[in-house]
C-alpha cells in the first residue's frame, strides 16, 4: 500500500500561519477507485439473476451490443445506461423492489469488492476530520447503500429518472456524473450545503482521466490506481499516484 497521505494537525494554527479552511473535503471516486470493478454491469447482472424474471439474462448478448454502440461512439453514455437498465431491470421499479435490490448488491460488494487500502484511507480521513463525499457516475439509487457501510456522509451520483409516486424508472434525470459534469454536481452540492470553495480544502481520488476537470481543482489530487492517460497527466502535473491495487 502507498503512504497515505498525511493527516492535517489538530489545534490552532501558529499565529504567523493564515487561518485554515473552515470544512475539509475527501472525494472519492468509486469504480475502479474504491471497487475492484466497476459495478454498474455487475448490479445489473446480480438483480436480473435475483428477481422474478431471470429470463432477462439472455438479454446480455442484446446489451453487449449496446456497449459496443457506445465504443464506436454511436450512442451516448446515457443512453447506453438507459438501454441496459430497461434489457436487464425492465421499465420501472418499486421503492421496495429498489431497496431490496441496492441492499443485497452492497452486501455483495462489500464481502470482496473493495480495495483495503481504500478502506484505510477512507479510514484516515474521517480520523483526519474530513467529511466523506462519493461522487461517482453510477447512480446514486444503488451507490448509497455502499457508500454508507463504507460510513460515507454523502453521494453525488447520476439521478434516475422517477414517476410522480417516486418509482424509478430506466433513465437519466439531468446530467451522467462524468467529465466535467461531476465538477459541475460537486459544485452544485456544495453551494446546496453551504460550503465555499475558499472555505474549504479538497482532496480528491479517482482513478480515470475524465476526472481531469477535478483533479485540476482540488487542493489534494490523488491519482488511484492510474493508467494509461491519467498516468501520464499526474506525472506531468505532479500528482501522487497511490497504488492500491496492489
Amino acid at each position: 500500500m502507498t503512504e497515505l497521505p498525511p493527516a492535517r494537525p489538530s489545534g490552532p494554527p501558529p499565529a504567523d500561519t493564515p487561518a485554515r479552511p473552515s470544512v475539509s473535503l475527501a472525494i472519492y471516486d468509486m469504480d475502479r477507485t474504491i471497487t475492484h470493478m466497476p459495478t454498474w454491469t455487475p448490479f445489473l447482472l446480480h438483480t436480473a439473476r435475483k428477481s422474478g424474471a431471470p429470463w432477462r439474462l439472455a438479454l446480455v448478448p442484446f446489451a453487449g451490443v449496446a456497449a459496443l454502440g457506445y465504443v464506436g461512439k454511436l450512442i451516448s453514455r446515457g443512453r447506453l445506461k438507459y438501454l441496459m437498465q430497461r434489457m436487464m431491470l425492465g421499465k420501472r421499479m418499486t421503492p421496495a423492489e429498489e431497496r431490496r435490490a441496492a441492499e443485497a448488491f452492497a452486501d455483495r460488494v462489500m464481502r470482496d469488492g473493495v480495495f483495503a487500502s481504500a478502506r484505510a484511507q477512507i479510514e484516515a480521513d474521517r480520523a483526519a476530520g474530513y467529511r466523506l463525499v462519493m461522487a461517482t457516475a453510477s447512480y446514486r439509487f444503488y451507490v448509497e447503500a455502499i457508500a454508507r457501510r463504507l460510513g460515507f456522509d454523502a453521494v453525488i451520483g447520476t439521478e434516475s429518472l422517477r414517476d410522480r409516486d417516486g418509482v424509478l424508472l430506466a433513465g437519466i434525470e439531468g446530467e451522467n456524473c462524468y467529465g466535467p459534469a461531476k465538477l459541475r454536481m460537486i459544485q452544485a452540492w456544495m453551494d446546496r450545503e453551504g460550503i465555499a470553495r475558499d472555505h474549504a480544502h479538497v482532496r480528491f481520488y479517482s482513478d480515470h482521466v475524465s476526472d481531469a476537470p477535478t483533479f485540476e481543482w482540488a487542493d489534494e489530487p490523488f491519482a488511484v490506481n492510474a493508467h494509461g492517460p491519467l498516468r501520464l497527466l499526474a506525472k506531468a502535473k505532479g500528482w501522487p499516484m497511490p497504488d492500491w491495487e496492489r
